[in-house]
């Protein structure tokens, strides 16, 4: 082991108030680490293996199968990307970029009406009309019902029988294409693959579970060899990704909600794995928040549950369900740097980003992976359950 990554931080976990300010979550990030496309094949990005303070390892993602023991479980998040990102035309001419982003369920709701992003939005007013556009397809005409004033978009009026994703996914399939997210700068037909994860069903999300994305089918063959189970959630990637954390005292953090699914089957696998032992292991943060948010909901225990969830997981939070961590490295003062640190504490997860970024990983969605190990992570942070029985 190596004991370079990361010194120990005697603060971290005892309440440190800074935990509390936004601004304790900023580092510096040279541009040339954000990664434009992802390496080939999907295993082979890079994985930092952090391991109880003050250790951590160099590896690769392919790697992540010894890290894991039988009787472990995989939470997956099988949210499918949508070809959400349209461009339009004003009757002027002028172009308009629309970002579709979730169905509209606020006053005088309609079927066919969903919440967009719009750039630029300052001359769309309602009762405007828009032509979608793309090559080799008749124009498209939408209507600008509404604009919400929590998030500055519009409310655009598709096809009535649009009126979820999986029925509005055929016509952004036609004209639409892959968010890729605004740090991306470089664009390739094979994105329309890339940015989605091998075992994405349900469409819904607009931004990818990103640590997914180095799961080859390779890997996850050999991690089911290992006698490690593989259940799904959903979590609807949303508007959520798009807003960045303005609220410098974070007593205060609001998120936008998110549309969960916890299966009974989902629920039964995670009470399979405590009984024999197993660690319950979530594939990047939109797991962590959706097991989580939804055990919130329950007092602590995990239960069936579709519908939105809003939860803040930031340091001096204990986990109800999840142990271990696989995640890609996050944007500054962002809240999911804040659910990291919640695992890790600031100060060792700011160490740990200073050695990644020193050693030339790769940052954000086509980057490199962390791992984090369950023994890892702050011992007041480890669900109780584990805590009490004396299994991690």
């Amino acid at each position: 082991m190596s004991s370079d990554c990361a010194p120990p931080s005697p603060a971290a976990g005892l309440g440190d108030p800074d935990d509390l300010k936004l601004s304790s979550y900023d580092f510096p990030l040279p541009q040339e680490r954000i990664a434009q496309r992802p390496v080939e094949p999907r295993h082979a990005a890079r994985l930092l293996v952090v391991d109880p303070e003050p250790d951590c390892r160099h590896r690769q993602v392919w790697d992540l199968q010894q890290e894991l023991r039988p009787g472990d479980l995989l939470v997956v998040n099988d949210t499918r990307v949508l070809r959400a990102r349209l461009q339009a035309r004003r009757p002027s001419g002028g172009a308009v970029e629309l970002l579709v982003l979730e169905p509209w369920t606020g006053p005088g709701a309609a079927a066919g009406q969903w919440l967009c992003l719009a750039r630029p939005g300052k001359r769309l007013h309602p009762g405007d009309g828009l032509e979608v556009v793309a090559e080799g397809q008749p124009p498209l005409t939408v209507t600008v019902v509404a604009r919400d004033g929590d998030t500055g978009g519009r409310v655009i009026q598709f096809p009535p029988d649009c009126d979820h994703a999986a029925t509005l996914e055929p016509l952004l399939v036609r004209y639409g294409a892959i968010p890729l997210p605004p740090y991306i700068h470089e664009h390739h037909p094979s994105d329309s693959d890339r940015y989605q994860t091998r075992y994405a069903s349900r469409p819904g999300a607009v931004a990818a579970p990103t640590a997914g994305l180095h799961l080859s089918d390779e890997l996850l063959a050999a991690i089911r060899r290992r006698g490690v189970e593989i259940a799904t959630t959903t979590l609807h990637v949303g508007l959520g990704t798009f807003r960045p954390v303005e609220t410098e005292d974070l007593r205060g953090l609001e998120l936008h909600s998110e549309w969960v699914e916890v299966s009974h089957e989902l629920v039964a696998a995670v009470q399979a794995c405590r009984a024999r032992g197993g660690r319950v292991i979530a594939i990047g943060t939109t797991s962590v928040r959706s097991l989580e948010g939804v055990a919130a909901l329950h007092g602590g225990e995990l239960k069936p549950h579709t519908g939105p969830v809003n939860l803040v997981i930031q340091p001096g939070f204990r986990f109800a369900v999840v142990q271990g961590l696989l995640t890609n490295f996050h944007l500054p003062k962002s809240s999911l740097l804040l659910l990291v640190s919640a695992l890790l504490g600031r100060q060792r997860l700011l160490a740990l980003y200073a050695e990644a970024i020193a050693r030339e990983y790769r940052f954000f969605s086509y980057g490199d992976a962390m791992w984090i190990a369950p023994e890892a992570v702050l011992a007041q942070a480890r669900p109780a359950v584990w805590r009490s029985t004396g299994l991690g």
